[in-house]
């Protein structure tokens, strides 16, 4: 049981919506509805005269008032040598629009439905400009500019490896594999759509901005200097989060919009944004093409792998969009010795709405490329998909191991996650399954994958995390921490971490949590690095609380400190059986004791694990059924199993949904978003979700207290590789080398009546 759950199917949990605000208005957005263009014309006159509308504020409104543009807060090399390329993203349009949602005016007024006629009676006209939305075609010769001080569309250009020693390996090497990967865009979707409830305090000189997020502290810091004001000057408050997924975890345009017009009203303000306006605004993520080469000698050991990512990137920085190309891509590496790698990412500007972290971040496109191509080299050499990795893997005895490329794992049994998958999925057996399907019409598949991400980073200098635990002499707890939940049972893990150390009922315990002022510093919730990042620097509070308490437990038990042990909530005299409970010892205070910190942990941690996924095709209609999922995964100590199997579960829905169903889509000429509904965008059903059978085989790291390793994000990393494994192996006996993710019937269909007729392989 989660503590959590109790209210939240109950219909008692507390969203943006289910908040109310006192003296409330309401504010929706004006969008551009053509791609790229020039503002010719903002006419607000006679919207602004209208019924209950108070204010209608334009982008040139909040630049001459002082707002300055939203900034990245990451930087890279830029395409030419110097600076990154940073355009101007100001929270409405000033001049120019580049994608379909550009915000280009705010409506205030008394209801929703005053507001909403309104920015339905302003006129705006825009001089269309061409557009460009693939990333490919954006860096072509004579493509439309996205902005006209960067004629290339390029915003960064960042490098990493041996290119010379890749260049002279392929070129020597016995065989070579290469491909063009399609890694598809897609968005997050959430249940709960994007929302805030924005008010500005005129005697505290204060603005108050509560919404749904994972990072309320990192929310305030992106919104903070666009308002010209200190961070603590802006009080963002969670309550429950419906879903974020990484892509609420960061300042958007609306927020510091909403926060002025809420001063210059001086009103509270909300906004909600319903479906179609989600889609258009909210960070979407993913889509880049990847050019590789596997080399490999003539025992199928790889010799070198060399990756060219062109990364979409979007029209406009958002705080986190330089984020995924490059921050994990050291999984390229994956599980495998490879002794010389390179990659080239280059960040592209589109005509698109921008793209940020979703589940992943970076994770689920590295160990795409790296297992598709071992998918490829395998089939080329005519060698069984899993011996190849076999042969390629980091044995457990080479730990810790340098990949030579970014990343050094501190831990894993590889080939034993590998053995374990193979015997679950039955790996051995499989060709009499596809047999027997072939007898039924039905082409068969296996997939497979051996995912490695990088959790609780950066990889030279993890984030830390706050947190503050407080204990009444009656055992009651109280936990401030700065990471937040959207739905993955935080609340729960905390109270386990210290009930089990200090022996306590989890049910006496309070969690304190999204509010930016309560709890003064934190980090968030992203990147698998919660339990942790957050659980660590919980555990190392509880250790300064058992060791602040010792002398009073020594004193009871009339012994010196220095024979004083803890251990499984008591203190003991070492080597006897006298002790006294840290309950015992604590009662006995006259004022509750707590301890906080802010660390963070000694290193990274590499969560990883080995899926097999089991699918026919219906060769007539090119739909896909998914039969079997297997998944060993290695994410370190477990505190709660059930939060485990939950995490994978929910990840592994949303890999196969990439790549199988989910696509966001503009139009190439238009710039038109032509997914923006779930009539358009397939969303995966609880009917296309097998059943998962989830084995642990972990090896606990010592990267921190709690030897975890992270599993928010695992089951993604390895659900969009093992998908599209199995899919592409069950056309292969009919000539079909390839194909890109989502792989829908009807691409599966095309792809089939496109190739020449072939006997199925015996």
């Amino acid at each position: 049981m989660r503590f959590e759950d109790d209210a939240l199917i109950t219909g008692r949990g507390r969203y943006v919506n289910d908040l109310t605000g006192k003296g409330e208005a309401a504010a929706v957005f004006v969008r551009s509805q053509v791609a790229s263009g020039r503002i010719a014309l903002l006419d607000t006159e006679a919207a602004a005269a209208m019924p209950e509308v108070l204010a209608i504020l334009t982008g040139p409104d909040l630049k001459a008032a002082g707002l300055a543009p939203i900034e990245p807060r990451g930087r890279h090399p830029g395409p030419d040598g110097g600076a990154m390329r940073v355009p101007l993203f100001y929270p409405l349009a000033i001049d120019h629009v580049r994608y379909v949602g550009d915000p280009v005016a705010i409506v205030v007024a008394e209801t929703r439905s005053a507001a909403l006629a309104a920015a339905e009676a302003m006129v705006v006209e825009i001089d269309e400009r061409p557009v460009v939305v693939d990333p490919l075609e954006a860096v072509s010769a004579g493509a439309p500019r996205v902005w006209d001080e960067f004629p290339d569309n390029r915003c960064f250009t960042y490098e990493k490896g041996d290119k010379a020693g890749v260049d002279a390996a392929i070129a020597s090497a016995h065989t070579v594999v290469r491909q063009r990967l399609r890694i598809s865009r897609v968005v997050a979707a959430p249940i709960e759509t994007r929302g805030a409830i924005a008010s500005y305090d005129p005697a505290a000189d204060q603005y108050r901005l509560e919404l749904g997020t994972q990072a309320p502290h990192r929310v305030s810091g992106d919104v903070a200097p666009v308002l010209g004001v200190a961070p603590d000057k802006v009080h963002v408050v969670v309550s429950d989060c419906g879903g974020s997924f990484g892509m609420k975890n960061a300042g958007y345009p609306e927020y510091p919009a909403l926060l002025f017009a809420a001063r210059k009203t001086g009103r509270t303000l909300r906004w909600t944004a319903d479906r179609l306006e989600a889609f258009q605004s909210d960070a979407h993520a993913r889509d880049m093409w990847a050019d590789a080469a596997l080399a490999l000698d003539a025992d199928g050991m790889f010799l070198a792998l060399d990756v060219h990512v062109r990364a979409n990137l979007g029209a406009y920085l958002g705080p986190a969009t330089v984020h995924p190309p490059v921050a994990n891509l050291g999984g390229i590496a994956g599980v495998y010795r490879t002794p010389k790698i390179y990659a080239k990412v280059d960040g592209v500007f589109t005509n698109t709405q921008q793209t940020a972290p979703y589940r992943g971040a970076g994770r689920p496109e590295a160990t795409y490329i790296i297992e598709r191509m071992i998918d490829l080299a395998a089939c080329e050499i005519g060698l069984d998909r899993a011996e190849l990795r076999r042969r390629n893997l980091v044995p457990k005895e080479a730990m810790p191991y340098a990949s030579g490329f970014i990343f050094t794992y501190d831990s894993g049994d590889f080939p034993g996650v590998l053995d374990k998958a193979l015997e679950m999925a039955d790996w051995a057996g499989f060709e009499a399954r596809r047999s027997e399907a072939r007898a039924r019409g039905k082409l068969r598949g296996i997939g497979i994958a051996n995912p490695i991400e990088i959790a609780g980073g950066p990889v030279a200098r993890p984030n830390p995390e706050f947190a503050r635990v407080e204990i009444s002499p009656a055992g009651k707890v109280r936990i401030h921490v700065g990471s937040m939940d959207s739905g993955q049972g935080h609340g729960t893990a905390f109270r386990q971490i210290i009930a089990d150390r200090l022996g306590l009922g989890a049910e006496d315990m309070e969690i304190v949590t999204g509010d930016t002022h309560a709890v003064p510093q934190g980090t968030g919730t992203f990147g698998s690095r919660t339990l942790a990042a957050a659980g660590g620097a919980i555990w190392t509070a509880t250790e300064t609380i058992i060791d602040r308490l010792k002398d009073q437990a020594a004193d009871r038990l009339e012994a010196d400190r220095s024979d004083i042990l803890f251990e499984r909530g008591e203190y003991r005299i070492a080597g006897t059986d006298r002790a006294v409970s840290f309950a015992q010892v604590i009662s006995e205070e006259t004022a509750p004791v707590a301890a906080e910190n802010f660390i963070g942990n000694d290193g990274a941690t590499f969560p990883n694990g080995c899926h097999i996924c089991e699918l026919e095709i219906d060769p007539e209609t090119g739909h896909v059924d998914l039969l079997a999922y297997s998944v060993v995964d290695d994410v370190g100590q477990m505190v709660n199993p059930l939060l485990v199997k939950g995490q994978i579960t929910g990840g592994v829905a949303q890999g196969l949904g990439q790549a199988l169903t989910e696509n966001a889509v503009y139009d190439p000429n238009s710039g038109q978003l032509l997914s923006a509904t779930f009539m358009d965008y397939a969303m995966p059903r609880a009917h296309d979700v097998p059943d998962v059978d989830i084995v642990d085989r972990s090896v606990p790291t010592r990267q921190n207290p709690l030897g975890v390793k992270g599993v928010g994000e695992a089951g993604t990393v390895g659900a969009l590789s093992a998908v599209m494994s199995a899919v592409a192996d069950a056309l292969r006996p009919l000539g079909v080398r390839h194909v890109d993710m989502p792989a829908t019937p009807d691409r599966i269909w095309r792809c089939l009546k496109m190739q020449p007729a072939k006997e199925p392989a015996p």
